[in-house]
């Protein structure tokens, strides 16, 4: 008797492929971490590459590195704008003071 291999979607496929194209994690560890065949996440990402490289991006996952760059950004640009906002006031305080 032989069982049915599993199927995984698209985005899923994108996401694993991801983890190794855009972080550089061995294909052979995220394998044995998901339990998926080092051959078919070969296949998955060769494909990913072959996508990216014809300039078709879908892109609808973020990696973990991915989203700490993007964290770190918002939180750089959001301590800008409080800053902003801090001297802004103070410059009203000012100059409504002297027209009382």
């Amino acid at each position: 008797m032989f069982t049915l291999g599993k199927h995984f979607d698209q985005e899923y496929k994108e996401y694993v492929s991801k983890l190794i194209v855009v972080e550089g994690r061995k294909a052979s560890d995220v394998a044995h971490e998901l339990e998926i065949s080092p051959k078919t996440i070969s296949g998955w990402v060769s494909a990913y590459r072959m996508k990216n490289n014809a300039g078709k991006t879908n892109e609808t996952y973020i990696t973990p590195t991915e989203l700490e760059k993007l964290k770190k950004q918002h939180e750089k640009e959001l301590a800008e704008a409080r800053e902003e906002i801090e001297i802004l006031k103070k410059a009203m305080h000012i100059f409504t003071k002297n027209q009382a």
